[in-house]
């Protein structure tokens, strides 16, 4: 068992609620309270959500910042793990929503058949994506460029969120972000991402062709640096081969910080109308 108190008494509020559930999963450099506007528009339509940390995730972005190795060592298939745990736990199979690695991870969760219906938004690469962009090698270069990966959070600059986050919003809002919601992450998911299609036993390997995957919609922000639009077209190459119904979604103008930006409700509309289509 590795849901914390808070994770568990959620999972039971939507139990208790008899709604179809909607489990939020955040990527690197955010905490899921990050999804707080999502969770409400989703509840105010009628679903019960829940948004798990990852493992050892501090509470608060301050407490979070004031101890950035929390989050060290952190790798993708214990975080699937953890997620998994959490919707074992459901009474129904629910509705899952990921951004950046948190889009990669639904998308795991999808190939394991624990997803009613899946969004990810700027999801990180899968194994067998061969689309990499400049703009993502330099995002990454923080993580990438690290020494000791594994026992060490790594906490970007404002110049380095600037660029991988916020290139696509005025400074003034790009700053307040960064002060509201930025905090240190596991540089080991970018590793096991960008070495995947040299590793046979590559952790984010994504099993695509499972027939019992469900509906996937895939989001991707035309300007974002961190994951660019063609990664996320790969992978929908790759998704569309499979037999269930799979979408593709490019939101013109729009950077990595989509979901917390003042833009958020277009992409959280687009998400919510593929949810209204295909949950029950």
């Amino acid at each position: 068992m590795t849901l914390t108190t808070s994770e568990l008494d959620e999972v039971a509020a939507a139990n208790a609620s008899g709604k179809t559930p909607v489990v939020f999963v955040h990527g690197l450099w955010l905490l899921s309270s990050s999804w707080r506007a999502w969770r409400d528009l989703f509840e105010e339509q009628g679903y019960a959500t829940l948004a798990p940390g990852w493992p050892d995730d501090p509470d608060t972005v301050d407490q979070a910042r004031a101890d950035p190795d929390a989050f060290a060592g952190k790798m993708v298939k214990q975080v699937t793990a953890h997620y998994a745990e959490a919707i074992d736990a459901l009474d129904e199979a629910p509705v899952v929503i990921g951004h950046s690695f948190g889009g990669l991870i639904a998308q795991k969760l999808a190939g394991e058949s624990k997803n009613a219906v899946t969004v990810a938004i700027d999801p990180a690469q899968f194994k067998g994506v061969t689309a990499l962009p400049p703009a993502a090698l330099k995002a990454a270069a923080p993580a990438l460029l690290r020494f000791n990966h594994t026992r060490h959070g790594v906490t970007l600059t404002w110049e380095q969120f600037a660029f991988g986050w916020s290139n696509a919003l005025s400074e003034e809002e790009g700053r307040a972000l960064y002060e509201e919601f930025h905090v240190p992450a596991s540089s080991v998911p970018i590793f096991q991402a960008a070495t995947a299609n040299f590793n046979p036993f590559a952790e984010t390997k994504v099993v695509t062709d499972n027939q019992d995957r469900g509906p996937l919609l895939l989001i991707a922000g035309a300007d974002d640096n961190t994951v660019p639009q063609a990664v996320v077209e790969n992978e929908y190459r790759i998704q569309q081969k499979n037999v269930g119904d799979t979408e593709l979604a490019i939101i013109p103008n729009r950077g990595h910080s989509l979901i917390i930006d003042a833009g958020w409700r277009e992409v959280a509309d687009t998400a919510l109308a593929f949810v209204h289509k295909h949950a029950s």
